[in-house]
């Protein structure tokens, strides 16, 4: 399982955000609802990307070394038991827009040869 996520990344990130929305708000004063609303999810976002990351990261499927062999996945095509093949990135774009890299366990069927990322 990946290190806990830095809360004070966290609060600095947030921080700017939240001094940003200030400032916009002060220079945009009769902003409609519909402004401000939008304006809020595009400086929200990097955070709330930042913080799933984060915390997928934490999670056991990150690191399926951690995970006992007798709970590791099994081939959903053939049942066979997957062997691990080391870590691998890959790139997600959340439901804001935002990009985002999980680092995973990579696994493989030796008997079909099909492969799963992440193995949970």
């Amino acid at each position: 399982m990946s290190s806990e996520p830095q809360d004070t990344d966290w609060e600095a990130l947030s921080h700017e955000i939240l001094t940003g929305i200030r400032e916009w708000r002060e220079e945009h004063p009769k902003a409609t609802l519909r402004e401000i609303e939008l304006v809020l999810d595009e400086r929200l976002a990097p955070l709330r990307a930042r913080m799933l990351q984060d915390v997928a990261l934490q999670s056991h499927a990150a690191d399926a070394t951690t995970v006992a062999s007798s709970e590791r996945p099994i081939c959903a095509v053939c049942g066979t038991a997957l062997v691990l093949r080391g870590k691998r990135a890959r790139q997600l774009k959340t439901s804001g827009g935002q990009n985002i890299t999980l680092e995973r366990s990579y696994a493989l069927c030796p008997s079909c040869k099909k492969g799963l990322f992440p193995p949970r």
